[in-house]
């Protein structure tokens, strides 16, 4: 009887201290592969914007916080499987989406456009005008759901990360990429293979089937308290100017209004 009720107290004991480790640190989850919004640096740390802005609301909801790296094809059944608390990622908050996770208020503006290596006279952006050509994108994202759909007579090439994405088109291999519209900036405005090879082309796609309601936070379906504190979070960070130092330290625009 004694070890029954031993074993019955330490068990109650290790459920309080689990439940009081989630109250007191959450695990943020991102793909550490998407510069300058999440990135591993030479010495192995995970940092960028999204990382960043998620360690603010963490010091907002006075909570410890951990970043960990998943890759992108299993960074939303590694949410619901526990192996953190919620993705800050870039993730664009789309319908398809809303049936596995729940989101966020936005945390800034979504927009796709295309890149294309330099003076690659590609003008006309319908199925007919892309026929025949290589274009690539990365796989699981928005960006590549629309390729597919616009396109559907091009060559169309999934690669794991951005950064394989970039690599193809800097080597003369893919005819246009679709992407996110900030990091495809980035790289050919600042990364010196981007510069040499390639630019932007077209306008901006702001279509909501494709970008949905702007890029959020995801956590899992049941966990409304914690979407309610982030939102406040994010709205106490940039009211009180946090946001604006982030933002301004890696973009020269707002990314929240795209100003």
């Amino acid at each position: 009887m004694r070890k029954q009720i031993i074993a019955w107290a330490l068990a109650c004991a290790a459920a309080f201290s689990a439940t009081a480790h989630a109250a007191d640190k959450l695990v943020i989850g991102t793909e550490g592969a998407y510069p300058p919004f999440n990135f591993v640096d030479p010495a192995g740390k995970i940092g960028g914007f999204d990382v960043e802005i998620g360690l603010a609301l963490c010091a907002k909801m006075k909570v410890e916080c951990d970043v960990v790296a998943q890759d992108w094809d299993g960074i939303i059944p590694g949410l619901i499987a526990k192996k953190y608390d919620l993705i800050i990622a870039s993730m664009f908050i789309t319908e398809e989406r809303k049936k596995q996770v729940a989101f966020t208020d936005p945390y800034y503006i979504a927009a796709m456009t295309h890149a294309a290596p330099k003076n690659s006279g590609i003008t006309d952006f319908t199925n007919e005008g892309m026929k025949g050509k290589t274009i690539g994108a990365q796989s699981g994202t928005t960006q590549a759901d629309y390729a597919a759909a616009v396109y559907p007579d091009a060559d169309i090439k999934l690669y794991p990360t951005q950064d394989e994405v970039n690599l193809d088109m800097a080597n003369g291999r893919l005819d246009l990429q679709v992407g996110d519209m900030i990091p495809l900036l980035d790289w050919v405005t600042k990364n010196e293979d981007g510069k040499a090879c390639c630019e932007l082309i077209g306008q901006p796609i702001l279509d909501k089937k494709f970008v949905g309601d702007g890029v959020g936070i995801a956590v899992r379906q049941e966990d409304n308290d914690l979407r309610e504190k982030l939102n406040k979070a994010l709205a106490d960070i940039r009211a009180d100017g946090t946001y604006k130092a982030i933002n301004d330290k890696y973009f020269s625009i707002d990314v929240y209004t795209m100003k």
